[in-house]
């Protein structure tokens, strides 16, 4: 497939038997096929020979159905050249008959066909000499080229592999690999079962062939065969790939002893079901060899195996990040063999990092197809009649947006204003997105599949094409705009009177920024509309805010950091940490309003459909580490329920330590639960722990967020503003649903922090060393986890080193606290660390950090020592020097 969407391969015919069969084989294959297809330049057609006359053929008696579609391709290929001869042209059209079937291409032969196997008609492309190494590695079984040696056992046949997981002698599992540790994996099984739920694999022969998200069957060993997850780290760093007595090796450091209580269920991967292999980004580490053909890939992502692959570009493709897929992993093969795609462009080029950093989050990122773009409105778009049958119109309601700065997909706006009797109405209105796309067509579906709008450094990727997103949805002040509003009626203690729900259309009177909507609010002179609304909001808000903190809602704190670009190379050139202000705030309690109503309205009409999001409250063996962290700083917090959470973290206040509140908000973010989207009628715990509200979805941004255009197409049926669809009432639809945009949300979350980090890599690039404050979040066995306050950068501070003498660690795990020598460091420690760039491993770049106060002894960094330190170029004897 990687060839056939090359653009050099054109004007091909797909047999219909052969669509059926990759269709049976792999859906994403079938996906990309199909699009050649449809791709007018390539004059690629399918063609419907199991339904022509002339091309029709019966299965043999004692044929099997495989050779009848063999013999049904043959027929349909003689038919072609039989009927093109029939052409009055200078020129005579020759048919090809490609195929990797040696008897198919045998038989064609004997019966007069020219045919080849995909790889002799590539090698005869001269002019073309690259497409050869995206040829998919074929080895046949029998005449293995490699060394005999067997490394890893016999997979387990399909068939009995589910007979023994239907008895129970194997365990079905998603095989999840060790980042740290590439020798050591775990499977998750599934199914309902409490008992072995989690599967350790410890060991080359027993990880077996298995690649980080396979589905797997595993065998369980004998109980006094059980391991521990080890706390070493292990990376694969061999160069000669068939050293196995080093494989060997290494595992006996894997077996370290352990008390009885840590032991876990141990077993080994007999089989594979189903093989999750994606095409993977990383780089080419080129063969010591001269002219050699096959070389090791690194992926970028730890947990993948590295892979073989042949290609006669390696000078060309060495420091570039690169695209492989994985084609077969034989079982005398210590890596699987794969076959080059893509070249991506240089290694720590923006760009390029950016592309990569997307494909390995599994971001959609691919611009829209014209099939998508089909269903846009026709530009220039106006208001219709049709348009204002079910509407309201509240174009007279002074309503105003406040966002960040340089916001272009305005997603809310707002209104307050006094009725006759004294009270206040109040009004939520955001994007009618949902009015723009409608159920089942090719918008809709690639917005469901995207799930999210993914914000990079200085990139967003959408989740609807920019002509929604920056405009017809984007509530812009002064232009009519189509919404869906949520209308309260308050008093002045905030308490809401009456709720209602209406599609209807604005015009918004002001779009501010959070600094400019406070500028007004602070004014003495402004008195105006706009002005005065905001005001309003804002002191219901503080009211809002308060009863929920009274009920037990946290208020947590994360160091976000955004970046100020040079204006010309877009580098970041300083770092800054938000600052809230309170009409951030202000914006916020509306909008949990919005959603609570929202939540409750869907749930009233829908108990069974309504999708919702909870929070779930954590295990209270996740509190430990904060607790005793606090408890090394003579503080309490309680952690019974989320309220006593919350009161004893606003107590837990030092004079002379004023940072700690913060760092202990900041440790307690990372001992809560992922917040995920639900169906109502498959779950019937609803809670949401971090705002403590019984019920909650997200309602308030479907530009950036498909689960709240599901919940706008609810809200609509309900209050009868728009008709519903078969999958809106399908729970088991909507649940897959959840399970994507839970998978997505996750995923772009990470995709966000790895930007942050990239742009962090860079912004150190160019500073050298930097000596910054910061204080301990964590202690390990061998290393400190900082924060630093400045940067909202996180990192960890080693005390092993290669090459170095290890100085004397003891680890406390009761404090917590780790003794370095003879200086023993807590959690919440202020010390002082050097920040640099290590670039030593191009493919993973990382911030080192250094202590500096306090001193250790054998452990000083000399203060002139420049970054030099990982440069490539230096012999390696002057580098341990430098590193002493």
């Amino acid at each position: 497939i990687d060839i056939l969407e090359d653009p050099v391969i054109k004007n091909v015919i797909v047999l219909q038997t052969v669509l059926q069969e990759v269709r049976n084989r792999s859906a994403p294959v079938y996906k990309r096929i199909r699009d050649v297809i449809q791709n007018p330049e390539k004059h690629f057609y399918s063609f419907t020979n199991e339904h022509h006359r002339e091309t029709y053929i019966q299965q043999e008696q004692g044929e099997s159905s495989n050779d009848r579609n063999d013999r049904a391709i043959r027929v349909a290929v003689k038919w072609y050249s039989e009927h093109l001869k029939k052409i009055e042209d200078e020129e005579k059209i020759q048919v090809i008959f490609l195929t990797n079937d040696r008897t198919n291409k045998e038989k064609a032969l004997e019966e007069g066909i020219t045919a080849y196997t995909c790889e002799e008609y590539i090698k005869s492309l001269i002019a073309n000499p690259d497409l050869v190494d995206r040829l998919a590695c074929v080895s046949d079984e029998g005449k293995e080229i490699e060394s005999g040696k067997i490394i890893f056992p016999e997979h387990i046949p399909l068939s009995k592999l589910q007979q023994g997981i239907k008895s129970g002698v194997y365990l079905q599992g998603t095989y999840r690999a060790s980042r740290d540790n590439y020798l050591e994996a775990t499977v998750w099984v599934h199914g309902d079962a409490e008992e072995n739920k989690e599967i350790i694999i410890q060991g080359l022969k027993h990880l077996n062939r298995a690649v980080h998200e396979d589905i797997v069957a595993v065998e369980l060993l004998a109980k006094d065969e059980w391991v521990a997850l080890s706390s070493v780290i292990l990376q694969d760093d061999g160069q000669n790939e068939d050293d196995i007595e080093n494989e060997e090796e290494k595992e006996n450091i894997l077996k370290t002893s352990v008390n009885k209580d840590m032991l876990r269920p141990t077993g080994k991967v007999v089989g594979i079901i189903k093989r999750n292999w994606r095409p993977f980004c990383g780089m080419l580490s080129k063969s010591q060899i001269k002219e050699a053909r096959r070389h090791l890939f690194t992926p970028a992502d730890r947990r993948i195996p590295r892979i073989r692959i042949e290609t006669r570009q390696a000078d060309t493709l060495e420091g570039q990040r690169i695209i492989v897929a994985i084609d077969g992993w034989p079982r005398n093969s210590r890596y699987p063999n794969g076959h080059f795609v893509k070249n991506l462009g240089s290694a720590g080029d923006k760009e390029t990092e950016t592309e990569v950093l997307l494909l390995e989050h599994d971001v959609p990122h691919q611009p829209f197809s014209q099939g998508v773009l089909s269903f846009l409105p026709k530009m220039p778009w106006s208001i219709t009649e049709q348009d204002m049958k079910y509407r309201e119109d509240l174009r007279h309601l002074c309503v105003c947006s406040v966002d960040p700065p340089g916001c272009t997909d305005i997603d809310d706006a707002l209104h307050c204003r006094e009725v006759e009797n004294g009270n206040i109405e109040v009004g939520v209105h955001i994007a009618d997105v949902s009015h723009f796309i409608r159920p089942g067509n090719a918008l809709d579906e690639e917005s469901a599949k995207r799930g999210t709008t993914v914000y990079l450094c200085e990139k967003r990727i959408d989740m609807v094409p920019e002509l929604l997103s920056s405009n017809l949805c984007s509530l812009r002040s002064n232009v009519d705009r189509l919404a869906f509003s949520c209308i309260w009626e308050v008093n002045h203690k905030a308490e809401i009177l009456k709720t209602r729900f209406t599609k209807s259309i604005i015009n918004s009177k002001a779009s501010l920024t959070y600094a400019e909507a406070q500028m007004r609010i602070d004014s003495t002179t402004m008195n105006d509309d706009i002005t005065t609304s905001l005001r309003g909001l804002n002191k219901l808000a503080k009211i809002l805010k308060k009863k929920r903190i009274d009920n037990g809602a946290l208020t947590l704190s994360s160091p976000e950091v955004r970046f100020h670009m040079d204006s010309e190379t877009h580098d970041p050139i300083d770092l800054q940490t938000k600052e809230l202000k309170e009409t951030n705030s202000m914006v916020e309690e509306f909008m949990l309003l919005a959603n609570v109503s929202v939540a409750q309205k869907i749930y009233e009409e829908f108990p069974e459909f309504a999708l919702l999001r909870k929070h779930p409250a954590p295990p209270p063996s996740n509190y430990d580490i904060l607790v005793k962290a606090a408890k090394s700083k003579n503080l309490e917090i309680k952690t019974d329920s989320a309220k006593a959470l919350a009161e004893s973290l606003d107590k837990a206040e030092s004079p002379e330590f004023p940072y700690l509140n913060t760092l202990l908000r900041i440790l307690t973010t990372r001992c809560m639960m992922q917040a995920v989207y639900f169906c109502s009628g498959m779950d019937n715990d609803f809670h949401h722990y971090g705002l403590a509200s019984p019920i909650y979805t997200h309602f308030t941004s479907p530009i950036r967020r498909y689960a709240d255009i599901i919940v706008h197409r609810l809200l609509a049926v309900a209050i009868g503003a728009d008709s519903t669809y078969p999958e809106l009432t399908d729970k088991h639809k909507l649940a897959d649903m959840c399970k994507n945009l839970n998978y997505r949300h996750k995923m772009a979350q990470y995709a966000q922090r790895a930007s942050v980090a990239f742009h962090t890599q860079l912004f150190f690039k160019s500073k050298g060393i930097v000596n910054e404050d910061a204080y301990i979040l964590f202690v390990r066995k061998n290393a400190v986890v900082v924060l630093i306050p400045k940067y909202g950068l996180e990192g960890t501070v080693f005390f092993e080193e290669k090459g170095k003498p290890t100085p004397r660690l003891d680890y406390n795990n009761e404090v917590p606290s780790l003794t370095v020598e003879d200086t023993t460091l807590h959690v919440f420690d202020k010390v002082k660390v050097n920040i640099m760039l290590d670039a030593s491993n191009i493919q993973h770049q990382k911030i080192r950090m250094v202590l500096v106060e306090p001193k250790i002894l054998g452990n000083d960094v000399p203060a002139n020592l420049s970054t030099e330190i990982s440069s490539k170029n230096e012999p390696e004897k002057k580098k341990k020097k430098l590193q002493k």
